[in-house]
């Protein structure tokens, strides 16, 4: 993984002999390369056992002042080098990193990871990981969520074409149709909410969960054991942990937290699917930048190269949830060690790709483009077939019987759609009917009969409606940080 900075040249950095993923070189943003990086893990292993340390010595272990001094001193003095060394001979990545921070702190040596298993380091680190992960990831997908409810309130009252099937049906509105996208993208972010909030830390355990090792140390006080496992929960800034764990907390965890990581990844593929086919109905666009191509070889091509990528990625990101799936089910008793290779890799890109795919999405959110004359145009050629029902009651007013109405127009739609489907002509039946003397009683109400804005029922309200009541009460806590534009790496 990266070790952060501010994300120029990373590729380059890392040299081109060798594989790198390309979520880490060519996607994701810095601050969550950042969080998976070497660095942070092993800086965060570094200062849970200086927690531990000063939560043993604040309950009476022999631990001194100079020790736990000596260990804040060297947080962030790794030497990387020297623990992989360590770490080739003792197949033990923990003991490796243990030995090479005894190595800059002599004096902490013997007290560095006193009662400690390898999960008291792996899986609470893990943990803060996950928590600040879900902080990068939640103001992101607010501003997507802010930049779709600016769009939808511009186009509220914008009609459009819909479609069920992909073919066309009633009448919506260009803003009604973005809440669509905007409602799912709620729920997303209702549900990453709650499972950031409902993580809790491991905590201190030992080996098996049963915090045998702690309560050896403090000489049977089961009170002193307590007190340890809530302060050094405390200092990692979390509320609770588990009281019951084995080695290690519970994978139904990873299920969660990649369950709505795929969520959203399904959210995400539909909004840009319905982008992608609106830009080949010409009628919506994505930001194109004006030095973009689109085609090596066609020269004239508008692709939507970001909503593609959007939906690439998310396909990725809705595939992963099933390793914790798996991963969960086979952990026999207290741990098998047959997670660990497959959470290194999970877990990383989960939360890489879905920072990927919210950055390119309010890309695409903050620059979307309506072209109203080629939705106006294409409403025009389905909406005389709509408007027959319109037409016949209008008839049955003024007098008219329902049932020859019926097959007047009955007749005069099919020798329309005639011409719309084996000429390639434009939809003539409204000048059908403007010709027909039956229908003279309401050729004065054919412009209003044929309002677009008539047909789309109470789209517009629908949208003012869910914006204020919905959407900006689940934006508030995210005001400070709205202003932030998106940046794509590449």
């Amino acid at each position: 993984m990266a070790t952060g900075g501010d994300g120029d040249g990373r590729e380059a950095a890392c040299g081109h002999d060798s594989y790198r993923s390309p979520l880490a070189s060519r996607y994701a943003s810095p601050e969550m390369c950042f969080v998976f990086s070497d660095r942070y893990k092993f800086r965060t292993w570094r200062q849970l056992w200086l927690w531990l340390a000063e939560a043993e010595q604040t309950l009476g272990l022999p631990i001194t002042d100079e020790q736990i001094q000596e260990m804040k001193s060297n947080l962030d003095n790794i030497d990387f080098k020297m623990a992989a060394e360590e770490e080739k001979q003792l197949r033990h990545d923990v003991m490796a990193h243990v030995h090479t921070f005894a190595h800059c702190c002599p004096k902490a040596a013997g007290i560095i990871h006193l009662g400690a298993t390898s999960c008291y380091v792996g899986d609470n680190t893990d943990l803060i990981i996950l928590r600040n992960a879900f902080d990068l990831l939640l103001p992101k997908l607010a501003r997507v969520i802010s930049r779709l409810a600016d769009f939808a309130k511009e186009r509220a009252d914008l009609p459009t074409l819909g479609f069920t099937h992909f073919q066309p049906a009633q009448l919506t509105t260009v803003g009604k149709r973005c809440c669509l996208w905007i409602q799912d993208l709620c729920m997303d972010l209702q549900n990453l909410k709650r499972v950031r909030d409902d993580l809790r830390f491991r905590g201190v355990k030992g080996t098996t969960g049963t915090q045998a090792s702690f309560l050896q140390l403090f000489e049977g006080d089961d009170q002193k054991v307590e007190q340890l496992d809530k302060m050094v929960t405390e200092k990692a800034g979390f509320k609770r942990a588990f009281i019951i764990t084995g080695q290690t907390y519970t994978r139904k965890i990873d299920i969660e937290v990649l369950s709505v990581l795929a969520g959203l990844g399904a959210s995400v593929h539909k909004i840009c699917t319905d982008i992608r086919l609106l830009a080949s109905l010409k009628e919506l666009e994505e930001p194109f930048e004006k030095q973009q191509i689109g085609s090596s070889a066609m020269p004239y091509k508008r692709n939507p190269m970001r909503s593609e990528r959007c939906c690439s990625l998310a396909r990725h990101l809705m595939t992963l949830v099933m390793d914790p799936l798996q991963t969960a089910s086979v952990q026999w008793f207290e741990r098998t060690l047959d997670d660990s290779a497959n959470r290194r890799m999970c877990l990383a890109e989960a939360f890489l790709t879905a920072d990927t795919i919210l950055n390119t999405l309010q890309n695409i959110s903050e620059g979307l483009v309506v072209y109203p004359r080629v939705i106006e145009r294409r409403i025009r050629q389905e909406l005389p077939f709509m408007a027959t029902e319109n037409i016949i009651m209008a008839m049955v007013k003024a007098g008219g019987n329902r049932q020859d109405c019926h097959e007047k127009i009955r007749v005069l739609s099919h020798q329309a759609a005639a011409v719309v489907k084996q000429e390639g002509g434009d939809n003539d039946l409204i000048e059908r009917i403007q010709a027909d003397a039956y229908f003279s009683p309401v050729h004065s109400q054919l412009d209003h009969l044929l309002d677009p804005s008539s047909f789309t029922g109470r789209a517009s309200q629908q949208v003012r409606r869910f914006l204020e009541e919905e959407v900006h009460p689940l934006l508030r806590p995210y005001e400070s940080v709205m202003k932030v534009k998106a940046e794509l790496c590449l």
